[in-house]
């Protein structure tokens, strides 16, 4: 795909978008940033072509959105009446009903084309600075059709996420997003951000090893962002949430109980999913 590229958005989500598609494709890349030095900087880098304004941006082929969801919404609705007919929007935001609910039917009538997206890479840092052509590389993309996605746009999108280094790309509906990603992505969050808040946590030095690390690697999150994602997607969440204070209480009652047969039983079940599962 040789067009014009627009990212929104240039953290480490939409910096490393960037810098996959000038590195990978023949596209020419703009960019804007709610923070103008760093658009500036992704400039000097070599990363964009220039700094994204509402000429360029009604020469857009492909706007990528990699802001907050709110913000990603407010601005693409403010867009719309700038963009081309027949431009292609994707978003990287970690919410699919909500966005989907706010943008299928006004780009519908705008002629736009509004996919659904979401990354599944990322990591414990947050910005620019922290941005890289090869963040997604053998990553899964989720792409969302919806009523203003024809399947040529969405095949079309599948093919450019490839060719960006993801691995794999898969399609699904808003609900069936927001039900995994509560479960694969945000209740370990949850999980992480609670379970550092031991009293013990201060006294871990020496005693600390792999699991300890891979248990709160992602407590270090950026609090904003993620408590906007978690209410909005609060359904699914609080679900899950629900079913893994159920198995808690199932552990912490066989242990404090003495009974050791059910505590192994209940053991040996979660090592039998895992495995089984991957």
């Amino acid at each position: 795909m040789e067009k014009t590229v627009t990212v929104v958005g240039l953290g480490l989500m939409g910096g490393s978008i960037a810098m996959a598609i000038r590195e990978r494709t023949d596209c020419a890349v703009y960019g804007w940033n709610r923070t103008a030095a760093v658009a500036q900087k992704a400039f000097e880098d070599g990363v964009l072509d220039g700094v994204a304004n509402d000429e360029t941006l009604a020469e857009t082929d492909l706007l990528i959105i990699g802001l907050y969801p709110e913000a990603t919404a407010d601005y693409l609705l403010e867009k719309l009446p700038k963009l081309k007919d027949g431009c292609l929007v994707v978003d990287l935001v970690g919410v699919k009903k909500y966005l989907i609910d706010r943008l299928e039917e006004p780009c519908r009538e705008a002629g736009i084309h509004y996919i659904g997206g979401h990354p599944m890479a990322g990591r414990e840092f947050s910005g620019y600075a922290f941005a890289s052509a090869d963040l997604y590389d053998g990553a899964s993309m989720i792409l969302v059709p919806n009523a203003s996605s024809p399947l040529w746009a969405v095949d079309e999108l599948d093919g450019f996420f490839r060719q960006l280094g993801f691995g794999t790309v898969v399609r699904c509906s808003a609900e069936q997003h927001d039900r995994m990603i509560a479960f694969t992505s945000q209740l370990a969050h949850v999980v992480s951000s609670a379970y550092i808040k031991s009293p013990e946590a201060v006294r871990h030095n020496g005693y600390s090893a792999g699991s300890y690390k891979d248990l709160t690697r992602v407590a270090k999150l950026n609090e904003n962002m993620w408590t906007e994602l978690f209410l909005l997607n609060q359904g699914p969440l609080v679900t899950e949430i629900d079913e893994i204070i159920r198995h808690l209480q199932e552990y912490r009652d066989a242990i404090a109980g003495g009974r050791e047969e059910d505590l192994c039983r209940l053991l040996r079940e979660g090592r039998e999913i895992k495995e089984s599962i991957g």
